[in-house]
């Protein structure tokens, strides 16, 4: 493959990065592609093409004409935080340390003169706080900014002040509450000097009333802070200084712990690039045969370079320690050394990567691409696409659904329309044992807690022919295991056929069922489970993949 001029500009790759933080900040289902034209200047035909490629890369879903989102976005956002050394470790400890104070735990980093959120565990309260992974503060209002502002030269302190100056900071952090900003914010300076003394940072209803934080710094090797550890809550449960006097010693214990873990990871050695898996959540779209495909497919309204640019920034997650080379990035992508490089400048003017001369790294803006807006998403969310996407392709109701106990809880639901149809709504229960889904559940689980559940609630007759001796479920049960997709033929209700796989997270346990349902008719059971299998599993992986990803370093919650 020829080498491309190294002082061309990779514009597609700008544009397409300016599509995407349009897209990030919009209100979820709600962008057209005029939207886009208006939000960032770009012509309409460039917009299209922008679009296109990234519905072909998998970033983005077109439903009618609204425009979303999809979790392999987070890709780009995960390969910052696997840079920075986010591990699961780190991310457990965080939700641990959230359990034992019983208040919502958070990290930060310091992100140009902002503070960007990187971990957050929010208790479920009616009052809790509601930042996400991404989220970008100013450093005047939260406790974590007089840490990181303990670090500015003088530049970057006369940059902060004429940026506050400049008025209100609601349309530079979108994450900040609605209304006016506290009259009597505390002096930035003054708490920079403060935190200098006491070695913690306190936020005393900064960001809104009633919103209470303390944080402590995580330092690396060479004693620079390299992120901020708080717990947040509520005047209603206590004063600023009550909560400081309340977890200072443990935040302070956790810190240290932190430091260590942090001090341990510092990447492959030698500067090679991790593994795929360690560096990314799926090999990363360069020429290989995939984007070649793309671009058969698309023809000009696939950008090459848009494509090659997301993986470079992709690749630059396993840019753990100092960095890595141009020649490790280059490898790592597929790309010649000149794009790799052309990419890596383009990145770099855009704030979301730098290098010191010879190691390149992501920046915490990277986030800012979609990161925050994902981070919250349930299990169902993630789901809801997939299985509409499956009906459309059998032309039969399909849906999700989770183990509560001895039934299965509908979470995820699409239904055809027809003259004779399965008529289910979320939140519906049915017994495991007589549904194809419920038995993909119990084969999931350990043989003990199987045979606890099937004892719990001796299975009972719904039509003639549900299963019910015990002995026989349990060789059900060991065959669905070993099969890894279920059947129930008029079990459940008498003309109601069903096949159904798992769906497992990334340690391989199953979390979820995924069934197509339909009216038995008469064709043999074999006939219809062999039609329907493929695309559920189809379907099934898919989801996995989504799930994969959103629960790389944060918890996805199922219902």
């Amino acid at each position: 493959m020829p080498e491309e001029p190294a002082s061309e500009s990779v514009r597609p790759l700008e544009r397409g990065l300016a599509v995407l933080r349009a897209l990030a900040l919009a209100e979820p289902g709600r962008l057209r592609a005029g939207d886009l034209v208006r939000a960032t200047g770009l012509a309409r035909a460039t917009v299209d093409r922008v679009v296109a490629t990234l519905v072909r890369l998998g970033h983005v879903r077109v439903r009618g004409q609204e425009l979303h989102l999809t979790p392999r976005l987070m890709e780009l956002g995960n390969a910052y935080l696997a840079a920075s050394g986010l591990t699961g470790e780190v991310a457990e400890r965080t939700v641990r340390l959230a359990d034992e104070l019983d208040e919502s735990v958070s990290l930060a980093v310091p992100d140009g003169d902002g503070v960007r959120f990187v971990a957050q565990v929010a208790r479920r309260r009616a009052m809790s706080v509601a930042f996400r992974i991404g989220d970008l503060l100013p450093p005047e209002r939260c406790a974590p900014g007089a840490l990181f502002a303990d670090a500015w030269d003088e530049e970057r302190w006369a940059a902060w002040r004429a940026r506050v100056a400049a008025g209100p900071a609601e349309s530079a952090f979108p994450a900040l509450p609605p209304g006016p900003a506290p009259a009597d914010v505390p002096d930035l300076a003054d708490r920079v000097a403060r935190s200098r003394e006491t070695g913690w940072a306190l936020d005393d209803q900064l960001i809104e009333p009633g919103l209470i934080a303390v944080a402590v710094p995580v330092r690396d090797g060479a004693g620079r802070v390299r992120c901020a550890l708080s717990a947040v809550s509520h005047t209603s449960r206590h004063t600023a200084e009550g909560l400081a006097a309340a977890v200072l010693p443990r935040l302070r214990a956790e810190a240290g712990h932190l430091e260590v873990l942090l001090a341990a990871d510092p990447g492959p050695p030698g500067g090679a690039p991790a593994t795929p898996a360690e560096a990314t959540d799926a090999a990363p779209d360069t020429d290989t045969d995939s984007v070649a495909a793309a671009k058969a497919e698309l023809g000009p309204d696939f950008l090459r370079s848009l494509a090659r640019g997301l993986a470079v920034l992709r690749a630059l997650g396993g840019a753990r320690g100092d960095g890595l080379p141009l020649t490790a990035l280059a490898s790592a992508t597929g790309l010649p050394r000149a794009t790799a490089r052309r990419c890596l400048r383009t990145l770099e003017r855009a704030g979301y990567a730098a290098h010191d001369g010879r190691l390149y790294r992501p920046l915490p803006r990277v986030l800012e691409l979609g990161h925050a807006a994902l981070s919250r998403l349930t299990f169902a969310e993630i789901a809801e696409p997939h299985v509409r996407e499956l009906t459309e392709r059998v032309h039969q109701s399909a849906s999700v659904t989770v183990l509560d106990g001895t039934d299965i809880l509908y979470v995820a639901r699409a239904a055809t329309v027809r003259v004779m149809s399965v008529r289910i709504t979320l939140g519906t229960r049915f017994p495991a044992y007589a549904t194809a889904m419920g038995r993909v559940l119990l084969a999931g689980l350990p043989a003990p807690e199987r045979e606890r559940l099937l004892r719990q609630v001796p299975p009972r007759a719904l039509t003639p022919l549900t299963v019910t001796d015990t002995d026989e479920l349990a060789r059900v049960l060991e065959r669905v295991a070993a099969d890894g997709c279920a059947t129930a033929d008029q079990e459940l209700e008498e003309g109601l056929r069903s096949v159904a796989v798992p769906v497992r997270d990334a340690a391989g346990r199953v979390v979820a069922a995924l069934n197509v349902a339909r009216h038995a008719g008469t064709a043999p059971l074999a006939e219809t489970r062999d039609a329907l299998l493929p695309a559920l599993r189809e379907t099934a992986a898919a989801i996995e993949a989504d799930l994969h990803t959103a629960a790389r370093f944060q918890a996805v919650r199922l219902p």
